[in-house]
């Protein structure tokens, strides 16, 4: 037990531990976009097949609570050690470069990363506040959508939200199986475009949900 202690602090110490904890919550969220998003889509079945969907959800009890911590364990881990990382880098490069190289492959969603995922911690405490910790005893969930997404400035803050999380997600997908060490030359561009395509299905997806309830609700 020991030994397994002395090695935990050890790879959490380590920058690249820290960078692997990084890819693996990274990867593990974008996994959870995904399957969120097909649920969210549900949506488009009419009220009744999204409220389905809702009490499927509900139904799984225990199951659904261990997924619920399992997030917000990941969370936690994604932005810390995502905070410790980009201290280190600053305090290793104090002075910034007076002029910025694209020869390393650096992307928007590189250049921003540090910047647009604290913007997607205010999304997603803000969005939760909003559809998930509220008082469901005499609304629905999907009363609750429509209130909200009738309302012009919600649907322009959730566009905004979702598209700062695709750009995040345009950088973090490669850049989680290049930290894993899948990153064999020969699969390399294959996985840069595939995290390009999942990054903009994903924006398309959940950005299409608040235009379609705007417009026909």
């Amino acid at each position: 037990m020991g030994f397994i202690m002395k090695w935990l602090v050890r790879f959490v110490s380590s920058s690249a531990g820290k960078k692997q904890l990084m890819a693996v919550t990274g990867l593990g969220f974008c996994l959870f976009l995904a399957t969120h998003l097909v649920g969210n889509l549900t949506l488009y079945g009419g009220r009744d097949f999204f409220l389905s969907y809702i009490e499927h959800l509900h139904g799984l009890g225990y199951l659904i609570t261990a997924a619920e911590f399992g997030l917000v364990f990941f969370a936690l881990v994604h932005i810390a050690t995502g905070l410790v990382l980009f201290f280190e880098n600053r305090a290793a490069r104090p002075v910034s470069y007076a002029v910025k190289k694209n020869a390393g492959g650096q992307t928007i969603g590189s250049a921003t990363s540090p910047y647009t995922g604290l913007l997607i911690l205010l999304f997603l405490l803000i969005h939760l506040l909003t559809f998930r910790f509220v008082d469901k005893t005499s609304i629905t969930d999907f009363e609750i959508l429509t209130q909200k997404l009738t309302q012009t400035w919600w649907v322009l803050f959730y566009i905004a939200g979702v598209v700062v999380v695709a750009i995040h997600v345009s950088h973090g997908f490669w850049s989680g199986f290049q930290t894993l060490g899948l990153n064999n030359p020969k699969y390399m561009p294959l996985i840069r475009r595939f995290g390009i395509i999942f990054s903009v299905v994903i924006g398309v997806g959940f950005v299409s949900i608040p235009v379609f309830v705007f417009l026909v609700a």
